[in-house]
């Protein structure tokens, strides 16, 4: 995949939130009448595309009848050792620039044979973001 493309509302609040998550800009460049960008990281490419005229997203993450877009996942698995610590650590990045939504405290989760910890928490336009880490 060569990336994920998001609309946000404004694009450098968005770029602030996604480099606390550890992502960092690879190129600015404009869509025709708008501001974008990539950025790298968590082993993978976002772009971001700030709307002019914004309207709210749908309730992705707790309305059973959307059809669509659900989440974006991260596998932090060999990056961190707790979720847990690993949510708490980021709340206070974040701090300074939103207060963190949590969809979905840590939880753990089976997957086929695998136990993985899980999170889900929202971005600055609440669009959700789930996180995982594989338990050995």
């Amino acid at each position: 995949m060569h990336h994920i493309s998001i609309r946000t509302a404004n694009i450098h609040q968005a770029i602030a939130f996604y480099e606390k998550l550890g992502f960092t800009i690879e190129e600015r460049f404009t869509t025709g009448y708008t501001l974008a960008c990539w950025m790298i990281g968590l082993d993978g490419r976002i772009e971001l595309i700030q709307i002019p005229e914004p309207k709210p997203s749908p309730d992705l993450f707790n309305d059973e009848h959307y059809v669509g877009y659900y989440h974006i996942s991260f596998d932090l698995t060999g990056k961190i050792e707790n979720l847990t610590q690993w949510l708490e650590e980021l709340k206070l990045k974040l701090q300074d620039l939103i207060p963190l939504k949590v969809l979905l405290e840590p939880t753990q989760q089976m997957i086929g044979d695998r136990i993985y910890e899980v999170v889900f928490i929202a971005d600055q336009d609440q669009l959700p973001l789930e996180f995982l880490n594989r338990l050995k």
